[in-house]
């Protein structure tokens, strides 16, 4: 037995060594890439490629997503010797928008923890960062409301996003779950629990804060609050987990945007993002949609909101399949700025791999 587990690790540790050496020579043409290449050094639709391609090549024993997570990293690590490069989220420490910045850039992107949605867009805005991840939707509490409405006055585009898996977890330094007597978290959050909470903390006052790390930051310093958020945030603040998974829905997933100063390039699988708005008179919806079936583009998500110019007006946000350079959606979306009253195009970009 022995001698075979020696074997076995003498042939990894051959593996090791041909890994090292693959990764340096891809880390020397990231180089020469980077002092070829004029514009930015993230490409998303490239990444996006490259990961859809891990996944097709796939074998086994490791699944498609711990291989992506891992060619994230390495390109992370190659782009960081093209170009430094800086990703704004909200923040602190701790939050699913940390999450989902990490995984979509890897872990030695530069990150900027923001102090809210607004300053996340702002920092994109100012140049300060290159790039923001931003929070859009939940799959059980539905649209972030905040995000909408500043996407329809930024310049920024989006560029990419992000799906993540979402897993609340309650954490505290109390004891046991008796203690408690306050939870705190964010906004979100509470509701994507509610069920989870009314039948094991019924009597604990639940209170409303910025982020989720803030909620670990204050029941890290009383002795009977807890806090509901991610497994980083707990060992960020040293709170022991008290219960996993707590989220009502066993597929809570939160998607987030990329938005950046420039959009993507087709990458063989994109989606476009439009808000627009029509006339307040009967069939206008009807008409304004017809040119994305005529032209055979699906349309994945339709969301309304108020315009705030006006006492029942209302603003469309749209996703559909496709990328804006492929000819049957531009034909598509000429014809809906034509119908429409205001159709903002806020870009194409690789649907989430």
């Amino acid at each position: 037995m022995s001698d075979k587990l020696t074997t076995i690790r003498s042939q990894i540790d051959a593996l090791d060594k041909r890994l090292v050496r693959l990764l340096s020579a891809r880390a020397r043409f990231a180089q020469r890439i980077g002092g070829l290449k004029q514009g930015f050094v993230y490409r998303p639709e490239r990444e996006a490629q490259i990961l859809r391609r891990v996944a097709q090549a796939n074998r086994g024993p490791l699944s498609d997503s711990a291989l992506q997570r891992l060619f994230t990293e390495i390109m992370s690590a190659c782009r960081s010797l093209e170009d430094h490069m800086t990703v704004a989220y909200l923040g602190p420490e701790g939050t699913f928008s940390q999450e989902a910045a990490l995984k979509h850039f890897g872990g030695l992107a530069a990150t900027v923890p923001c102090a809210s949605i607004d300053d996340a867009f702002r920092q994109v805005e100012t140049g300060a960062a290159g790039y923001g991840v931003v929070p859009v939707e939940n799959s059980t509490e539905g649209a972030i409301g905040r995000t909408l409405d500043l996407l329809l006055t930024t310049p920024a585009k989006v560029c990419g996003e992000v799906m993540l898996a979402v897993r609340q977890c309650l954490m505290s330094k109390a004891r046991s779950r008796s203690d408690i007597r306050k939870v705190y978290s964010h906004t979100q959050s509470l509701a994507q629990c509610q069920q989870w909470l009314a039948r094991h903390l019924p009597h604990a006052e639940r209170i409303a804060v910025v982020s989720n790390a803030e909620a670990a930051r204050r029941a890290a310093r009383e002795r009977h609050a807890a806090a509901i958020g991610s497994k980083t945030a707990a060992a960020l603040y040293d709170l022991d987990l008290l219960a996993r998974n707590i989220e009502d829905e066993a597929k809570n997933t939160t998607r987030f945007l990329v938005i950046a100063e420039h959009d993507a390039a087709p990458s063989g699988k994109d989606k476009t993002s439009l808000i627009m708005s029509t006339r307040n008179v009967p069939g206008a919806m009807h008409e304004l949609l017809t040119p994305l079936a005529v032209n055979q583009v699906s349309m994945t998500r339709l969301e309304s909101r108020p315009a705030r110019t006006g006492l029942w007006e209302y603003v469309f946000y749209v996703d559909v399949e496709g990328h804006r350079q492929e000819a049957h959606v531009a034909k598509a979306l000429s014809e809906l700025e034509r119908k429409a009253s205001f159709v903002k195009n806020l870009g194409s970009y690789p649907a989430a791999v």
